[in-house]
Order: C-alpha cells, then structure tokens, then sequence
C-alpha cells in the first residue's frame, strides 16, 4: 500500500515579502522577504522560500518599498529629549535672538511658570555671532526664572535671579566653568560648563508621572524618525528605574542601552551589581565629560582658538576625577564612554584609557564626539582598540564657523570620521539629540555628502572624510548595536536575531543624494510588533 506525505507549512507570526531587504549582515546581503515569529526572524531569503516554507496569520505584501534593520542612535540623551518636549521653548535653527525672544513670548502663553526654560539657540546662526546677554529677557519677563540652553548643553543663559540664587552675583570663578563677565566686571547671565550644570540643577525637577509623560513622547518621536534602539549617553539611577518599570508594563517599548551618569549615588547603585541585560534595557556602560563643546569655546585644545588667542577652553573634570572613576568601571566590568571634543580632551582621554587598555582588546571603551583629534593621535585608537561614537550631523551643524575656531591647519582634523573609521574598521554614530535633529536619515546623508540640508557646500565639506553609503547605514545598525555589545541580537536582519526592523519609501543605497533627506519612514516593528 503507498502511503502520501504532504509537507506542512510551518507556522509564524510574520511574513515580509515582495520588498528589498537591505541585511547589513557580514556580506551586506539583499534579500526579498523574511519570517519572524516570537519577535525574531527566523529566516531571511527571496519570496520564493519564504512563501513556500511558512506560513503566518499576518502577511504583508511591502509593494516593492525599502527594508531596513531598525534604526539604532549610538549617542543621545533620551530623557532629555522627553522633558524638552512637554517642557521647553524650541529655540532651534532661531536666526537673531529677537526671533529667540518671540519664541520664548509665545511658549511662556502657553505654559504659565515662575521658570521661563529653553533649548537649542545657536549664536553661530545670528548676524553678529556674539553671545547674548540677559538685559532683554530681564526687561521682558521681570518676574520668572530664566535658564535657556545652548545648542551644545554646554552653555546657558539665565536670568538676573537664577544668578542670584546661585551666588554667581559675588563670584566670578567656578572650576571647570565660566561666568562670563561684561562692562564693569558684571555677569552678562552666560555660563559655561560647570557653571551652567548649577544653574541647570536648581530647575524643579518633573514630578514621576511627567517624567512618564516624557519618557513616552520621547518614545514617540524615536519611532516616528525610525529609531528601534537607543543608547542614552547619561541617565541616572531614578531614570534607569523608570525605564525598567514603563518596559515591565509594556508602556515603553523602545530598546535602551543606558550609560550611567557619574554620580556617586548611581555608580554606587549600579556598579556592584555588575552589567545588567534585560529584554530591552541594558546598563553596561559609565558615562563620563573631559571638556565642553566647540560652539561655545570650550572644548579643550592643545593651542589657543583661533578666533579667541587667549583661551584654550577647559577640561570639565580633573584627569585624577576621570581614571578614579575608569578605575571603579574597570573593576566592575563596566564599559566607559568619554565626552571628549578638543583635541587636547581627547588626547588627555586617551592617556587615561592607556593606563587601563594597554593594548589590543575588546573591552570597547569610546570616546564620544572626537572632533578634533590631534594629527599624532589617531593612531592610538587603534593601539588601544579605543572606538569613537560620532555624529555625523554636528560636522555639517559646525562647519560654518569651525575653521573660524580652529584655523585651516587644525581643522583638516575636525569631524574626520573616516580617518577615525580606519583604526578599528568600525564606528558608532548617533544625533546627539536632542542637541540634533533625531532623525537617523539626517545622519545618513549628513555622512555620506557632509553637506547641510539646503545641498551646502556643494562640494561637499572635507569630502575626504566622508563614509560610503554602507559605512554610514552600519554606523547607524549593526555598528551602533556593536558598540553597545548587542550586534549578536540586533542591527541586522538575519535568523535568530530580534526582529527590528524599519521601511522606508526610497532606496537610500542607490537614490540620488539630495533625495535622502525627504525619505519617508513609512512603518517600524521592534520584536516583530508594529509601533509605527
């Protein structure tokens, strides 16, 4: 008697088919559909295989649209995001300080307080490129606490009241910052660094439910722009709590690779506890600053700025304060992370890693931003395997005015991401936002072109040290997720890997150039559900 077999289908939760699947596997592989099931993909191949092997209650048909590993930012600051938003004036791409001021008009309307806050004003954009200072907003709002950040976080200005409060009135020195001083030895209300961390600590803090409240619209915008994963660049040990707790109730379902601030309380909380790894939270990393921002005339250089001969900016932190603490990450398994933007921060960086990485290894230590390297240094990335976490749109933010800071020698070094690529073959980037526009595809194009988004310069800038069009979409997946150790569960799109991924209207690895910043992110699934 013959016996007939008939081959079942096997069953998952997801079929992805008809579509261009970008992997960004080792082979940087295409394919034409995918299968997920319990929120990883369990294949990856043409529509042939996947149609005739599985079979699944929700089958998308893509109409030939863009498939992407979802979007990892390999450098932000998540919870500041969510509290600009439910908090702060805009004060974004502002071209005068009147404009500033309108702004700060209309939100002040909106949001009655006794604190008048702010974020993202640029000098650099106005017509005299001058600080501000606080005569206008003591005439305007008399009566609220004014605190309104830089573009960088490094620099603030406040009002008559916040100085008041703070002493800055009877001192003109604080170590690691500046109060900046105008005509007759009086503070203008411009503080610097440590300075403005003061006045930045004073500001009442959000009550836990608006801290909720910002956490989840942070989380909105991520995934608006694309973003499955993020790596918070300095969070502390109550919002590291809450992110675990909003993700235990399925409220906040972005992934989160959370540095730790350097507080003591945090460090204290975290650190015997060794790394910690949760489904979507993991907490591995030590974040720590060297020096301030460029913008603002405080990251530390080896030589005077060009444009201001007497000052060489500062170092935030002692090298003392920066190996005591690499010391403890050290002894506890913790990854650290620097801040380090002057060529003599990173330098000085550098020299502390040394004592710790001595050599080859994959302890993956990074130092964040590295705009300026000194042309002797770059090679010690490579020797202690150090890994620098960029942003490939503060280059095209600073470009206006960067040789201006630094003159035409030392700025062949500024932003010279592919220079940093080659020491270790990989590279982190990231938005810095919300210092940045969130948006992953910004930084795409902003690396690949180094131009702005109105096509400037159409030479591109420091083309030389430009990433192709692979590099750049691996900064932003599997690179990011490396730089976090993650890249073995995220950042690509293969087999047993969790199943994130993004689709977009357009091929960002073929469209023309001036198309990639109007690319629509159409849908975003992170573990194979849809939140987008």
């Amino acid at each position: 008697m013959m016996t007939l077999s008939c081959s079942k289908k096997e069953r998952v939760d997801l079929i992805v088919h008809n579509t261009t699947v970008y992997t960004v596997n080792e082979d940087f592989a295409t394919a034409e559909a995918f299968a997920v099931k319990d929120g990883r993909f369990v294949a990856v191949g043409s529509n042939a295989e996947i149609l005739e092997k599985y079979s699944a209650d929700s089958t998308i048909d893509m109409q030939g649209k863009y498939v992407y590993p979802g979007f990892i930012d390999g450098h932000s600051h998540f919870c500041g995001l969510g509290e600009n938003i439910v908090r702060y004036a805009d004060l974004v791409g502002c071209r005068s300080f009147d404009e500033v001021l309108e702004r700060l008009q209309a939100h002040a309307e909106r949001y009655p307080s006794d604190w008048l806050l702010g974020r993202g004003w640029d000098q650099n954009l106005w017509p005299d490129k001058a600080f501000p200072n606080n005569k206008r907003l003591q005439e305007l709002f008399p009566d609220k606490n004014i605190c309104l950040t830089r573009i960088d976080g490094h620099a603030g200005l406040v009002s008559n009241s916040v100085l008041s409060m703070l002493g800055f009135d009877k001192t003109t020195h604080i170590d690691g910052g500046l109060i900046e001083l105008g005509p007759g030895g009086q503070p203008t209300g411009i503080l610097l660094d440590n300075a403005y961390d003061r006045a930045k600590a004073i500001i009442p803090k959000l009550t836990p439910a608006e801290k909720c409240r910002a956490m989840l619209a942070a989380q909105k915008a991520c995934f608006e722009a694309g973003l499955s994963g993020v790596s918070d660049a300095g969070a502390s040990i109550e919002n590291i709590g809450l992110m675990d707790s909003l993700q235990s109730a399925g409220q906040l379902k972005i992934k989160i690779s959370a540095m730790l601030n350097d507080d003591n309380a945090t460090l204290d909380h975290f650190l015997p506890k060794g790394i910690i790894v949760k489904e979507r939270l993991s907490v591995r990393g030590v974040k720590l600053y060297a020096d301030g921002a460029l913008g603002s005339r405080g990251a530390n250089l080896l030589e005077p700025y060009a444009d201001d001969p007497a000052n060489r900016g500062l170092m935030i932190n002692s090298l003392e304060y920066l190996d005591s603490v690499c010391q403890r990450a050290y002894d506890a398994g913790y990854q650290v992370s620097t801040h380090a933007i002057g060529d003599a921060g990173v330098r000085n960086v550098l020299q502390v890693y040394a004592k710790f990485l001595k050599g080859k290894n994959d302890m993956r230590w990074r130092i964040e931003h590295s705009q300026v390297v000194d042309s002797a240094d770059f090679e010690l990335y490579g020797k202690y395997s150090v890994i620098p976490a960029i942003q490939s749109t503060h280059a095209t933010s600073d470009m206006g005015w960067a040789a201006d800071r630094l003159g035409a020698r030392r700025v062949r070094y500024a932003y010279a991401q592919q220079m940093l690529l080659q020491q270790n073959g990989w590279i982190v980037n990231g938005t810095d936002f919300p210092i940045e526009s969130i948006k992953p595809l910004y930084t795409f194009y902003a690396a690949v072109a180094r131009k702005d988004l109105d096509g400037r310069p159409a030479e591109g800038f420091q083309m030389e040290n430009a990433l192709t069009r692979k590099q750049a979409l691996r900064s932003i997946t599997i690179w990011a997720a490396k730089g976090y150790f993650e890249e073995n569960n995220k950042g690509s799109i293969e087999a047993g890997k969790e199943a994130d991924f993004v689709v977009l209207d357009g091929d960002i690895m073929t469209m023309p150039e001036k198309q990639l910043p109007q690319t629509a992110v159409l849908q975003l699934f992170v573990s194979g559900e849809r939140v987008k």
